[in-house]
């Protein structure tokens, strides 16, 4: 029976792969109501379990091809959407720290409106390329490839007191930087909001 549904599965995966949007359809409706209830399980929230599992299909549908070399497709279904959702959790968590850091900084609505989009991140990528070489390298090692400072030391040939010297200096700048540029945003904010108001009267 299990060699008969695996080779079921295969052949609809084959058919998806292929582009066959029926095959695709009916490959979603088999999984997608267990797989909302485990997001929602490692979420916690309604909304975003049901746009993990919307990003997750599209990203199947988009990379389709793949799926040749996929053997067992529930596992690999749930592997990517839990990395996915893992990843979702932490850019929401980083959104409502600096959303709480402007707050207690005092800088008001106009910065939590600006935390979390896609201004907000140019502004990190700027403050990021403006560092010196060896500080953004560390800085991108720690906090993008997740390394430990003995790791950053090993790779880089550097002491441990470097690395962690260099990511208080890189983490400092960025944080001046992004404070420096979201006060100039937030001016222009309230003229274009000011300027839309005047209209609506």
């Amino acid at each position: 029976m299990f060699e008969i549904a695996h080779a079921d599965e295969r052949e609809l995966l084959m058919q998806v792969a292929s582009g066959d949007e029926h095959a695709f359809r009916q490959l979603f409706t088999m999984h997608h109501q267990q797989l909302g209830v485990h997001m929602l399980r490692i979420t916690n929230s309604i909304e975003l379990a049901e746009e993990v599992v919307q990003d997750v299909f599209l990203k199947i549908w988009f990379t389709r091809e793949s799926l040749v070399r996929v053997d067992n497709f529930k596992a690999y279904l749930f592997v990517i959407s839990k990395n996915h959702a893992l990843n979702c959790l932490k850019k929401l968590a980083k959104e409502r720290a600096v959303i709480k850091q402007l707050e207690e900084a005092g800088t008001g609505n106009l910065h939590a409106e600006i935390a979390g989009t896609n201004m907000y991140y140019n502004l990190l990528d700027e403050a990021i390329d403006q560092l010196p070489p060896q500080q953004q390298k560390v800085y991108l090692l720690s906090r993008h490839g997740r390394l430990k400072y003995a790791e950053i030391a090993d790779q880089m040939e550097l002491s441990r007191e470097t690395v962690k010297k260099y990511l208080q200096i890189a983490t400092l700048s960025i944080t001046e930087y992004v404070h420096e540029h979201l006060e100039v945003i937030a001016l222009l904010l309230i003229a274009l909001k000011s300027f839309f108001i005047f209209f609506k009267n």
